[in-house]
């Protein structure tokens, strides 16, 4: 399939052309337009595999679109930011939410990391993609593709993606005074040699920035 993003960085859209018989998976509620689909809903992995997604904050179902025809479809994601294409060759690990579209033939997993993926309000659980095929991950705010060597940091709500050929540990990005007044909070140190894709606007961050311009007896209402 061919595919084209539209609209970047801040209001990506993602348009696949299609041949007959080609298919994608794609988050539920990504489609904008279609032309030439059929669209068929389904547990991705059966009744464990969609209660796997649940838990790693994924919906139940995914959307499969089959072309019937030469077909065009639309799919964004749910909120302003960038999309990029990977090409997923064996393993790739996303953050809960980063994952909009991919080849059928990628299988998508919820993945326990233990304690080290508690990414900052971000979740215990990261998305394992697995197999060979395109994949879409989606982001807020722009995507920043880093080859990555030891000790390279990362504020953990900025992280995308990552290949599995890179461990990392969870730490605080400083000491005990820079914890409290620095506002940076905790942080991903990656390890070995492999791709990363951060995204440069953090979700938490934003909330925290827009519940500061809502007034003290407003906020109390609530």
């Amino acid at each position: 399939m061919e595919f084209k993003i539209l609209s970047r960085p801040s209001y990506s859209l993602l348009e696949l052309r299609m041949d007959k018989g080609e298919e994608i998976v794609a988050e539920p509620g990504a489609m904008v337009y279609m032309k030439g689909v059929k669209l068929k809903t389904e547990a991705a992995g059966g009744l464990l595999g969609g209660l796997k997604r649940m838990v790693a904050g994924e919906s139940f179902f995914v959307n499969k679109y089959i072309a019937f025809d030469d077909a065009v479809l639309g799919l964004s994601p749910k909120y302003q930011g960038d999309i990029v294409h990977v090409n997923v060759e064996g393993e790739l690990l996303a953050q809960s939410g980063a994952f909009l579209a991919s080849s059928a033939n990628i299988n998508i997993n919820a993945l326990w990391g233990g304690a080290k993926t508690f990414f900052s309000g971000e979740g215990l659980i990261l998305l394992k993609l697995e197999g060979y095929g395109d994949a879409f991950l989606s982001s807020f705010g722009g995507i920043i593709e880093r080859e990555v060597e030891d000790g390279f940091v990362v504020d953990t709500g900025h992280i995308v993606a990552f290949e599995c050929s890179l461990d990392f540990h969870v730490k605080k990005a400083g000491g005990i005074k820079e914890t409290l007044l620095s506002g940076e909070g905790l942080v991903a140190e990656f390890h070995g040699s492999g791709k990363i894709w951060i995204q440069t606007r953090s979700v938490s961050e934003y909330i925290g920035w827009l519940s500061s311009l809502i007034p003290s007896d407003a906020r109390r209402q609530n």
